[in-house]
């Protein structure tokens, strides 16, 4: 696979005249143009991929976007929006002839009120900020991505994000309720309202996962909701995978939606367990995750149901949290595996796809033949209640042509989701990560909509260009080359 991105040389004569134009609409000290200033700000989480983007625009409120939009538009210059840049797909990764437009300093809860159970933010507060300003009332912000300490609202926004509690409660599209959006003219549009519905067309639903491509979210309502009376968390550990894919099945065949179900394999918890100390048996081929919430009364049915499960499909082991600090420490391993992962390898690259429920355990088997095909180690960590898979690809950058195996062996994994009936990305996006996966996703008729779409919100595409949607004519010379390759590599799925 070759790799979408290609770095841009900075003009610095454009980088002054650029400069200066929004230095006359906004005050100075909120444009960056110095080289050592705008490094800063060269990648998002994907770090393979770097590039400084030549201006560095830090508003502080929604009338500073839009001037600085319309100016970018007059001039037709490209903007990429940002916000914590904990994104691991490279959506925020700036263009070296482009305005990087950080949210950072748009971290204001607007209103808060229990009563409706909503809270308007602006797009740069943290997702943990929102559950922690509505605690005093009872009330959570649902959506909680692992990154959620650091990652902002506005990002989730751009990227759908969803983390471990999203089986039963929803990603972010589900769990908001109104967007004020800036276009790149600068003009600002409402979309969606207090309520669950609203007039017209599902445009919430439309812009929330949209990258960045069709406008900046400057504003954010999201949904509150009463923190359940008590948690549980049951850890189930298996000696081989193809039995927790099992229980994982039974679970939801049973009609448990549980507030999360986890699995990580054993290279996960091998890397976590001496980072975290979450009690992790590190000897389990797999473990399970798997919480109910609710009042005491229901949790206590429900985690008995899921432990007779467990047991039933081959557990070895099944252990409860006996009280909150044991149930935050088993969450805590979990949502520290990425970090974890990190201690054993000098880099890594974060896969992220979705498959159906019934193929863990084929799609996992497969991703372990695939360590011994392109040579490094692969952990393993998901959303098993909903198929969202995170593979963690081990490789070492300073040794050649590693980074290029690993992003084959991404690649081939992308391929392996989608023969398979899956999609290429469940939360993290697409960004420039997955952008040739998409000409293997879609069809020319179904891009070809996507491509009016973004004509219809921003016809000079201005706004994050390159990012999410391939171009026609990229998918004409890799698409069904990748296509092709994939069915070499696994023919025996072709009948999914």
């Amino acid at each position: 696979m070759s790799s979408p991105f290609v770095t841009q040389v900075v003009d610095p004569a454009q980088r002054q005249r650029v400069a200066r134009a929004l230095r006359a609409c906004v005050p100075s000290h909120l444009i960056l143009a110095d080289s050592e200033e705008v490094i800063a700000y060269e990648c998002d989480g994907l770090s393979a991929y770097r590039q400084s983007p030549m201006v560095v625009a830090l508003p502080e409120n929604e009338a500073q976007i839009c001037a600085i939009l319309k100016t970018c538009h007059e001039l037709q210059v490209a903007v990429t929006a940002r916000g914590a840049g904990t994104g691991l797909s490279g959506g925020a990764l700036p263009l070296g002839n482009g305005v990087l437009l950080s949210m950072a300093k748009m971290m204001h809860i607007v209103e808060l009120d229990p009563l409706a159970r909503q809270a308007r933010v602006q797009p740069g507060v943290r997702n943990l900020a929102i559950s922690e300003a509505a605690a005093e009332f009872g009330l959570y912000y649902a959506p909680d991505p692992s990154s959620q300490i650091a990652c902002t609202i506005g990002g989730n926004v751009a990227e759908n994000s969803g983390g471990v509690h999203c089986l039963k409660y929803g990603l972010t599209v589900h769990n908001i309720l109104q967007l004020r959006i800036a276009t790149i003219a600068g003009e600002m549009l409402v979309i969606g309202g207090g309520g669950y519905d609203s007039a017209g067309y599902d445009l919430l639903a439309f812009l929330t996962g949209s990258e960045g491509l069709l406008g900046v979210v400057t504003e954010v309502t999201v949904k509150l909701l009463p923190k359940p009376e008590c948690a549980t968390v049951v850890l189930a550990a298996f000696r081989d995978i193809a039995s927790a894919g099992h229980a994982v099945a039974q679970v939801i065949a049973s009609g448990i939606i549980p507030a999360g179900m986890e699995m990580m394999d054993q290279a996960a918890t091998q890397a976590v367990e001496p980072f975290v100390n979450a009690g992790y048996p590190t000897e389990a081929a797999a473990i399970l995750l798997c919480e109910s919430d609710g009042s005491a009364a229901e949790v206590i049915a429900e985690i008995a149901r899921i432990e007779l499960i467990m047991n039933d499909s081959g557990a070895y082991l099944t252990r409860t949290s006996n009280n909150e600090l044991e149930r935050q420490r088993l969450w805590a391993g979990r949502k520290a595996a990425f970090p974890a992962v990190g201690r054993l390898s000098p880099d890594y690259y974060c896969m992220d796809g979705t498959i159906p429920r019934k193929q863990l355990a084929t799609v996992l088997a497969r991703i372990s033949a695939m360590e011994v095909e392109f040579g490094l180690r692969c952990a393993n960590v998901f959303h098993a209640g909903d198929g969202n898979l995170h593979p963690l690809i081990l490789y070492d950058a300073n040794e050649p042509n590693q980074l290029q195996r690993a992003e084959d062996f991404g690649a081939a994994i992308l391929a392996l989701c989608i023969q398979v009936g899956g999609t290429i990305t469940g939360e993290h996006g697409v960004g420039i990560e997955k952008i040739d996966a998409m000409c293997q996703q879609f069809q020319a008729a179904e891009l070809s909509i996507f491509h009016a779409l973004k004509r219809a919100f921003d016809p000079l595409c201005l706004l994050n260009p390159g990012k999410a949607v391939p171009t026609l004519h990229r998918c004409a010379e890799l698409g069904r080359m990748h296509i092709h390759a994939g069915a070499e590599r696994f023919p025996e799925l072709s009948r999914f």
